[in-house]
């Protein structure tokens, strides 16, 4: 019951590092964009090794994904969150290019712990 709601928490924290990251990402474009993007990847590597597994890494990443993807989808009186300047796709496409790496580094440094 812990071990859920210590990946609840870390799901609710991808969503908030993602409706944070949605409404600054163009501040001084696209180096915050970039900084935004290492930081989602940042925590979801500590996720993991907080947690001592790849899930722990896919939480926050997939509650980031969801929470950018959904304010980056046109609403139906025609007004964006995420635009498509360079610095919305360098948060968008750098923080999904982010989290893979992420769950990628922490599926790799989990395996090699295993091993031991």
């Amino acid at each position: 019951m812990v071990t859920g709601g210590a990946y609840a928490v870390l799901f609710v924290l991808g969503v908030v590092q993602g409706v944070f990251g949605s409404f600054q990402y163009s501040r001084a474009a696209p180096a915050v964009a970039i900084v935004l993007c290492l930081v989602i990847g940042a925590t979801c590597v500590l996720s993991a090794l907080g947690m001592q597994s790849v899930s722990g890494a896919f939480w926050p990443a997939l509650g980031w994904v969801l929470a950018s993807f959904l304010l980056a989808m046109k609403r139906p009186n025609g007004s964006l969150i995420i635009t498509g300047t360079s610095a919305g796709e360098w948060y968008l496409y750098g923080g999904t290019l982010s989290v893979a790496v992420a769950i990628v580094i922490s599926f790799s440094g989990w395996l090699r712990i295993r091993s031991r």
